[in-house]
């Protein structure tokens, strides 16, 4: 029998499906674009709350591998149109799919050495250094003007996908959507792992950990650069959505949107990720044409849930978690 978080999870993965489809049908492609950017955005917060959610891990940095995985669709897409060569003569691709490894693969790298300096500290101390390294990337990119610098890059045809028309709205929606359900696959499976398990316990209590012959360290940076790595994927997807890769990618403020997420849906939730992201791409349609401060209506509710609702809003309709 289906739990009822279980069940909450199935109708919001149908509902996400079933927006663009509706929209499809009734001629309105620009809801399939906003459904896409949902599960873009879902996808990122899923990846920080591996880190987050399951590790205790606050980082104000993730929009560095954010970033990295828009620069390397950006960059790898650019020199596949001109036909230039990159560094060591390495050819540039318009296909996704070698996007996607070469942005999971570099923000993986990126990851690793942000993490085997930033999980010596703790606490304040942590929330930090990822923001200062988050903040070089960014100051990296905008005075890099091979790339655009602070104008950023533009890819002027969206990336290729073998079988699919990607530059049709749904096509794409649907390349996004099946990522993020893997995504979120991945995230349950690591969830009920003995990783898993551990990298909870280190959140928990490092000591305890330890005393059992487990080494909070290499469970906290196994977990981090698997983040980044996810993360560093939805970046390359944001790019293709938008056509445009800039600096804003990597700015605190992208970290600090994922966390709202994150808390706004639940943390360490399975589909609070998702919740999060639909309810922030709601109020920035919604309310963002009528005045530019639609963020202090969002704020208001990130301060209720933060009071009163725990668990987030998906605590609110699922009932209390029932995972460590």
């Amino acid at each position: 029998m289906l739990s009822r978080e279980n069940l909450v999870n199935i109708l919001l993965a149908a509902l996400l499906l079933a927006v663009p489809l509706a929209a499809k049908a009734l001629g309105q492609p620009f809801y399939v674009t906003l459904a896409t950017r949902i599960a873009i955005l879902a996808l990122a917060a899923t990846g920080l709350n591996l880190a987050l959610g399951l590790g205790g891990l606050v980082s104000f940095g993730h929009a560095a591998f954010f970033g990295i995985g828009g620069y390397a669709a950006g960059i790898l897409a650019t020199h596949g149109f001109s036909g230039d060569p990159l560094i060591f003569g390495l050819p540039g691709t318009n296909q996704m799919w070698v996007i996607w490894i070469v942005a999971i693969v570099v923000a993986g790298l990126v990851g690793l050495a942000i993490g085997v300096i930033s999980l010596r500290t703790s606490g304040v101390y942590f929330i930090m250094i990822t923001l200062a390294f988050a903040q070089m990337v960014y100051y990296f990119a905008v005075s890099w003007p091979a790339y655009g610098g602070e104008d950023g890059l533009s890819i002027l045809v969206r990336n290729q996908f073998p079988g699919v028309m990607t530059m049709r709205p749904l096509s794409f929606f649907l390349i996004c959507y099946v990522i993020l359900l893997a995504g979120i696959g991945l995230f349950a499976l690591i969830r009920a792992s003995r990783f898993g398990s551990a990298l909870q316990a280190a959140r928990q209590n490092e000591v305890r950990v330890a005393t059992v012959g487990i080494e909070p360290y290499r469970v906290r940076l196994t977990g981090f650069v698997i983040s980044a790595m996810m993360t560093g994927l939805a970046g390359a997807l944001f790019a293709d959505l938008n056509r445009f890769v800039s600096p804003s990618m990597l700015s605190w403020h992208m970290s600090g949107e994922l966390i709202v997420l994150i808390i706004l849906g639940g943390t360490g939730r399975l589909f609070g990720p998702l919740v999060g992201a639909a309810l922030y791409v709601a109020f920035e349609y919604a309310l963002g044409g009528l005045t530019e401060r639609w963020q202090f209506f969002l704020g208001l509710i990130l301060l209720i849930v933060v009071l009163f609702a725990r668990g987030g809003l998906l605590g609110l309709l699922a009932g209390k978690a029932k995972h460590g």
